[in-house]
């Protein structure tokens, strides 16, 4: 490596190989009880709960570390509402046939439609920005690299961290999703990546059968040993 400013890696914690194998165990029953919902509570949820998961995913690797990303985290029910309208066009334009045959077929297992009740009912939406203009800094303005994948890795770190702590989520991406800059105040070279909606689930809360249908170890990976 070339010469650069570091420092020792301090918090590291290396546990026994036995330990290992338990803790990758604990986390792999743990994580697949995480479950896409449609239908939400009500009930209110702690700002700070959402803070510390947002803090989670603020941890998560990217491009030259340019942290390019952004959570607009909404609890207004005004906002919410706001969304929800703008929302609902987008996707009544997609089920009328702008999504294509092949993908509103696909859709079908899920029984999505036009209607997104959750956007206002849920306590939470956490409308996650892609930012092309950034750097380490809150005020730079240099070009960002690998956005996307530091995005998408930062909001799966962020859906864990709900699960972890006891919430459900869903991925909302109604497309085009411009409306969401308009409405949280965001500039132009932040793109809208994903509308995450976060609550308790409602009592009596389904899970469609075929989202329980997961590939095997065999069919998802490949071992070279």
């Amino acid at each position: 490596m070339k010469p650069h400013q570091s420092q020792p890696l301090s918090d590291f914690v290396e546990y026994p190989e036995s330990e290992m194998i338990l803790r990758s165990e604990n986390f792999y029953q743990e994580i697949k009880r995480r479950h896409t919902i449609r239908e939400f509570s009500d009930r209110p949820v702690d700002k700070k709960i959402i803070e510390n998961c947002i803090k989670a995913a603020g941890t998560a690797p990217s491009g030259a570390n340019h942290q390019p990303w952004h959570f607009s985290a909404i609890s207004d029910p005004k906002v919410k509402s706001e969304i929800r309208v703008a929302a609902e066009k987008e996707e009544q334009a997609f089920y009328a046939g702008r999504g294509g045959d092949e993908w509103l077929n696909a859709l079908e297992a899920l029984g999505t439609d036009d209607q997104k009740p959750y956007l206002e009912t849920a306590p939470w939406l956490i409308s996650i920005f892609a930012q092309q203009k950034g750097g380490i800094h809150i005020e730079d303005q240099n070009k960002n690299y690998y956005v996307r994948e530091s995005v998408g890795i930062a909001t799966g770190f962020l859906i864990n961290a709900l699960h972890h702590s006891g919430l459900v989520t869903l991925t909302h991406t109604p497309k085009p999703m411009n409306f969401l800059n308009e409405i949280c105040k965001r500039p132009k070279t932040d793109k809208a990546y994903i509308l995450l909606v976060a609550g308790y689930p409602a009592e009596g809360a389904r899970v469609p059968e075929h989202a329980m249908v997961k590939k095997s170890l065999g069919d998802i990976s490949t071992f070279f040993r």
